[in-house]
């Protein structure tokens, strides 16, 4: 997969003056940086580290920690499937399973192109409309594999 440079030269140190110098900033801080970057990059964490006096693996720690985080770009379009139990009783795995053989990734990846990425997560609150997924955070719900597919068809011919 190419490496989805961001765009951000100099924010980090923007952001970073926002705050005291204070190891209980460090999630504000870190969430200013997903907000901006749309991941935590390497670069960020490094100046984290610097700026808060914390070890580079505490503040590992807390972006694997915290769902919200993630260490890689997501994709243009993010399409996370609902494998709570309400959603994968009713069958989000052959959902996922879909997803993957379509877009040729694996949950936490994204296509080449940086156009789709995937995520599985736990449940999204939507439990009465099992199964669901998400696309951009836009709730699908009662979703089948027919309608993943003509999902993902209109987002590729409305995005050429």
């Amino acid at each position: 997969m190419e490496e989805v440079k961001c765009n951000c030269e100099g924010t980090y140190k923007e952001i970073l003056e926002k705050y005291d110098r204070d190891k209980s900033n460090l999630i504000k801080i870190l969430n200013d940086v997903q907000v901006k970057a749309g991941y935590i990059p390497m670069k960020a964490q490094q100046e984290i580290s610097e700026y808060l006096n914390i070890p580079m693996a505490e503040i590992y720690g807390v972006i694997t920690f915290y769902s919200r985080f993630t260490l890689k770009p997501k994709g243009k379009y993010h399409v996370a499937v609902c494998l709570g139990t309400a959603c994968y009783v009713k069958g989000s795995q052959k959902i996922l399973d879909r997803l993957k053989e379509r877009l040729k990734i694996e949950e936490g990846e994204t296509t080449p192109d940086g156009k789709f990425s995937i995520e599985a997560t736990r449940c999204v609150g939507a439990c009465g409309l099992a199964p669901v997924f998400t696309i951009n955070n836009e709730v699908h719900g009662k979703a089948t594999v027919k309608m993943l597919d003509e999902m993902l068809d209109k987002i590729e011919s409305e995005d050429k």
